[in-house]
This record gives structure tokens, C-alpha cells and sequence, in this order.
């Protein structure tokens, strides 16, 4: 790949990673006023907040294994961001169809990062 097209592909993956963090923002403030769901809200949104700052960090890397180690933390919490929408759905916390667009976006960031990474190692 020439490296313009690492380049807008990592500003393209870098403002696709702060969406997902504003969309799980925007989600949590609808979240029920529940115990539960206040826990798990702030779990989602530690870990989906983290899924865009350390690929923001990531870009910033001043080496190949810095690049690795920031691209494997947003591999495991963009999988993180998974696992919480996941309870949330199957603890009755909220309905599927109110999680499908965000989930798949979780497992798609999983999907290009985990991709990535075993190109860098």
C-alpha cells in the first residue's frame, strides 16, 4: 500500500474510531436509570472511549512495536466494547435492535485491527 493511502486510510480509520465513542456516548444517555444498567453503561463506555484514544495513539506511534502494542490494546477493547453490548442485550437491558448498528461496528473495528496487527508483528 503507498504510503497516501496509509495515510487517509489511517485519518479515515481515526475519525471512524471517534464516531464509535460519540455514537456509545449517545447510547449510554439512553440507557434505563437502572443500577445495572448505570454499571454496565460506564463499563461500555470506558472501553469504547479507550477503542478511539489508543488508535489516536497508535497513529502517533514512534515505533513498530509501539504501533503493535497500541493496536492490541484496541483490539481487546473494542472486543471489550463487544462483550458489554452483548450482556446489555442478553440481561433484557435493552432490545437488540437498539444495539445492532453499534455492535457491528464493534466487531468490525475488531475485525480491520486484529487484521492489522498480525501485518505489524
Amino acid at each position: 500500500m503507498k504510503d497516501t493511502n496509509k495515510t487517509d486510510f489511517a485519518e479515515q480509520f481515526r475519525n471512524r474510531t471517534k464516531k464509535f465513542v460519540v455514537d456509545n456516548i449517545k447510547f449510554f444517555k439512553t440507557l434505563p436509570k437502572t443500577e445495572e444498567a448505570k454499571i454496565i453503561g460506564r463499563q461500555l463506555l470506558r472501553s469504547s472511549s479507550s477503542v478511539g484514544a489508543n488508535y489516536r495513539a497508535a497513529c502517533r506511534a514512534r515505533s513498530q512495536a509501539e504501533f503493535h502494542s497500541k493496536l492490541s490494546t484496541v483490539v481487546e477493547e473494542a472486543d471489550e466494547s463487544a462483550f458489554w453490548m452483548e450482556v446489555l442485550i442478553e440481561a433484557e437491558v435493552v432490545k437488540q435492535s437498539d444495539l445492532a448498528v453499534l455492535l457491528d461496528e464493534a466487531i468490525q473495528i475488531l475485525k480491520i485491527t486484529s487484521a492489522s496487527r498480525k501485518t505489524v508483528s
